[in-house]
């Protein structure tokens, strides 16, 4: 297999990685912490590590990737880049050791939000919004590779949406890459809108800049330790519409702005998504009536933020949630496990998944019930392919097992049973906190030892790339083709 054509679209990722550098620099710069020679270096090790790479392979540049180059591609941009990323957290004020830096870079790209940084309240502002820049762009990495690679690489049941959304919306946009640009300036305009939102009910500029970022991604990271908690009231509310926003498909927004005025409200994953997180609030908010004993606004507001922030996989914490005791510290694990709609920024499993292993249970229910019928799963009113199914019922068993061996994994560098699955959990399905208390709402992965770190390092980018876009490379055959 020729290398040379992933190599060059790696090298010209990895530099604009590197010219991306130059924001925290000028932010440095504006805040005066003298942090601003370790953007620069950084920049410039990046920009022409970046350039070399795509030099060095550009001979081999042609029209299309094989399926074997495109697998690796995907891949391998996500394990470039958090590497590069990870640069100015070692030469800054962090002072971060290898394995730190590339977590950190890996959550940030992952969109993950699991954080190994403390005293974040006195950092400098460039290393906060390049933490910020990180997940933003990671958030609009992904919804391109779910949108445009993923469906063509068959990988999860995402075969289903090159039918539902691109056969369709090819009349409107016949090319991926117009899809793209037009995915990307409505990503750029929700991220304005949030970041003056913010503004208005009482963020400062850079606040509400970095937090619109993460929001708009779900990434989870905050500019303090104290994660969202420093905000409360209104900022919570809307941090919660932005997050749901954020956590539905993008492509239908595109198909909106393009006369397709029911394109969100008829999409089944969009519906399913909305009375997911409508239940598990009521269910959250009688809790916290009746056990914590908060007040009526109180438990309507931090159900409605924390159930969103967990489900979309964004990560932020408003209060310390293992306070409210083991029905909701159980609930919050399997809700994290559930995720958004596919094509956006959200992470885990994706709701989607869950219809289609309903659908398919009710068709085998109803085949028991009555042997000599015909009945076929369906999906928005079409019947399901079986090669849907059986993607989607090998990602959920494949989900299951690395999600075990993960867990045994940490359990063997010492941790506890609780931080080990919890951990396993906030890392394969990118929620970003775990459970406990060194990786929950109040803590971070600091104290995690190294091999912990790697192995959870090495989690979020399975879990980012839906798991089997990764386990394809590591096989025999996959070489051969």
């Amino acid at each position: 297999m020729d290398l040379r054509p992933v190599g060059y679209v790696i090298g010209l990722l990895v530099a604009v990685l590197g010219a991306a550098m130059i924001v925290p620099l000028l932010v440095d710069l504006a805040e005066g912490r003298g942090q601003w020679p370790v953007f620069f270096q950084s920049a410039v090790i990046t920009f022409l590590g970046g350039v070399a790479i795509a030099l060095a392979c550009a001979s081999g540049v042609r029209e299309g990737l094989s399926i074997q180059q495109t697998f690796l591609l995907t891949t391998s941009v996500w394990v470039a880049l958090p590497v590069f990323g990870a640069i100015p957290f070692i030469l800054g004020e962090t002072d971060a050791r290898v394995v730190d830096a590339v977590f950190e870079a890996m959550s940030g790209l992952t969109t993950t939000g699991s954080t190994v940084f403390s005293g974040l309240d006195d950092l400098p502002k460039g290393l906060l919004i390049w933490r910020a820049i990180l997940q933003w762009l990671g958030g609009i990495g992904i919804i391109v590779v779910a949108m445009v690679f993923l469906p063509e690489l068959r990988v999860g049941g995402m075969q289903i949406f090159k039918s539902e959304a691109f056969d369709t919306f090819g009349k409107i946009l016949p090319r991926a890459g117009q899809i793209a640009t037009q995915i990307s300036g409505l990503y750029v305009a929700f991220t304005l809108i949030c970041a003056m939102v913010y503004l208005y009910f009482g963020m400062n500029l850079f606040d509400a800049t970095a937090h619109a970022m993460t929001t708009i991604s779900t990434g989870g990271f905050a500019n303090y330790d104290a994660s969202f908690g420093v905000f409360s009231g209104p900022l919570e509310y809307v941090a919660a519409i932005f997050m749901i926003l954020a956590a539905m498909p993008f492509v239908r927004y595109v198909q909106l702005i393009n006369g397709n005025t029911h394109a969100l409200h008829r999409d089944p994953q969009v519906r399913a998504f909305v009375a997911t997180i409508a239940v598990l609030v009521l269910v959250l908010i009688l809790l916290l009536e009746g056990d914590v004993h908060f007040g009526a606004e109180q438990a309507i507001r931090e159900a409605l933020f924390n159930v969103t922030s967990i489900i979309s996989g964004t990560g932020y914490a408003s209060v310390d949630y293992m306070q409210w005791g083991s029905f909701a510290v159980a609930l919050f694990f399997f809700i994290g496990l559930i995720g958004g709609c596919a094509g956006s920024t959200a992470c885990s499993i994706k709701i989607f998944r869950y219809q289609l292993l309903f659908a398919s249970v009710r068709a085998q229910l109803q085949r028991i019930r009555s042997p000599h019928g015909v009945f076929t799963p369906r999906y928005d009113g079409r019947p399901v392919a079986q090669d849907v199914l059986s993607s989607v019922m090998s990602f959920f068993m494949i989900f299951v097992v690395t999600l075990g061996v993960v867990s045994v994994a940490l359990s063997m560098t010492g941790l506890d049973f609780i931080t080990s699955v919890s951990g396993a959990g906030a890392a394969l399905a990118n929620i970003g906190p775990g459970l406990g208390d060194i990786i929950g709402p109040a803590g971070n992965f600091a104290p995690l030892n190294d091999a912990a770190k790697w192995i959870l390092t090495i989690a979020m980018l399975l879990g980012r790339l839906e798991l089997m876009a990764v386990y394809v490379i590591f096989t025999v055959n996959f070489w051969r083709a």
